[in-house]
């Protein structure tokens, strides 16, 4: 479903993609056109090259940010949107649950239970691979002192 091309130029990127597009159709398959996108990292001292990446022709759209399994991807190689992304599903996990988590009849135990199992997981998913700076920290903790 979702691929992950890596290159160190733009050039590598088109005769990469252009070589997945046409292993893809010799099997049966097509290659989304419409959802196709690329980011440039910019971590490292490379040259900026001219040349726009394409797939058959039609210019792919770049990106600052993308989501990849799950998580979200900066150019920057930062974790800003990530963490913003991941406060966000926490939130939306707390709502889904929040019927047993404010039920006053629900035990503690078990509320809290219920919060490790599912609400702080999707808050917290990827997070063992962030390089993660005090701000981020501190965003992550505001959320805590909120729900708790």
């Amino acid at each position: 479903d979702d691929v992950v091309l890596v290159d160190d130029s733009r050039t590598g990127a088109n005769r990469k993609l252009e070589l997945w597009r046409q292993t893809l159709e010799s099997k049966g398959f097509r290659l989304s056109r419409t959802k196709t996108e690329y980011m440039m990292c910019g971590f490292s001292t490379t040259r900026c090259e001219e040349e726009e990446v394409s797939l058959d022709g039609q210019v792919v759209p770049k990106k600052d940010t993308f989501r990849y399994l799950g998580s979200m991807l900066q150019e920057d190689g930062g974790i800003d949107e990530d963490v913003n992304h991941r406060v966000k599903a926490g939130w939306m996990k707390w709502r889904q649950a929040s019927g047993i988590l404010c039920d006053k009849r629900v035990r503690q135990k078990l509320k809290g239970k219920f919060y490790r199992t599912a609400v702080r997981p999707a808050m917290l998913y990827g997070a063992e691979c962030w390089p993660t700076k005090r701000r981020h920290v501190q965003q992550l903790g505001v959320w805590r002192r909120c729900v708790c």
